[in-house]
């Protein structure tokens, strides 16, 4: 039985999951006073270059987090943006 892809799975959801906090309390409160700019900028750059990389390699865990992870915090960035 062949436990890597499960796993990969399971460490995607949870740690793309622990954006979710965040961003429904942005959604909620349009407060982005505390929230870096370019923190944001540059985490979602990188996300975006790893779902890419997954993309590339095929890797299903990967791109799950990554697509996860890019939709979540884009959010962010985008109210950020938006908002100020």
């Amino acid at each position: 039985m062949n436990l890597v892809e499960p796993l990969g799975f399971v460490a995607a959801t949870l740690t793309s999951l622990a954006f979710l906090p965040q961003v429904v309390r942005t959604i909620r409160t349009r407060d982005t006073a505390g929230i870096s700019l370019w923190t944001y900028l540059l985490f979602c750059t990188g996300v975006a270059l790893w779902l890419a990389y997954g993309l590339l390699r095929a890797d299903l865990p990967v791109i799950f987090a990554n697509g996860l992870t890019l939709a979540l915090s884009g959010t962010v960035l985008a109210l950020k943006i938006r908002n100020g």
